[in-house]
């Protein structure tokens, strides 16, 4: 499976590996570490009967949950705590990873591939799933 044969040719998504995608260009992000990430993305898909959008998952480290919504929609929102924003608010970059559609992406993986160019996960809906979860 690679962009092209999802129905949509999504740029910023590499060939092969993964690669910094500097946020607020392409969409915005939302990590949330470990268990409370992988519970986030499990309520994500229960509200959304399964399709949240774009989710990408990782194996190490502080094991993130990257949640990709659109460009600037995170930036003048309150999130609850155990909430990292990833945008370019005046004055900061972000950079969230993003692996390959296929192959070797270790540590990533994409939990929920994206379904087409411009769709991303509901900001609404997950800060609402993010408060509820984590308070």
């Amino acid at each position: 499976m690679n962009a092209q044969t999802r129905g949509a040719s999504i740029d910023w998504i590499p060939d092969s590996g993964f690669q910094l995608r500097k946020a607020g260009v392409h969409f915005d992000a939302v990590r949330v570490d470990g268990d409370d990430g992988r519970r986030l993305a499990d309520l994500m898909v229960r509200m959304t009967g399964g399709d949240p959008g774009p989710v990408v998952t990782e194996a190490n480290g502080c094991r993130g949950v990257y949640f990709l919504l659109p460009a600037a929609s995170t930036v003048n929102r309150s999130w609850p705590r155990g909430v990292i924003r990833y945008n370019s608010a005046m004055g900061c970059a972000g950079y969230v990873p993003v692996p390959a559609l296929e192959g070797p992406t270790w540590p990533l993986t994409w939990r929920f591939p994206p379904a087409g160019d411009g769709r991303f996960v509901h900001p609404l809906l997950l800060r609402t799933a993010a408060i509820e979860l984590l308070g």
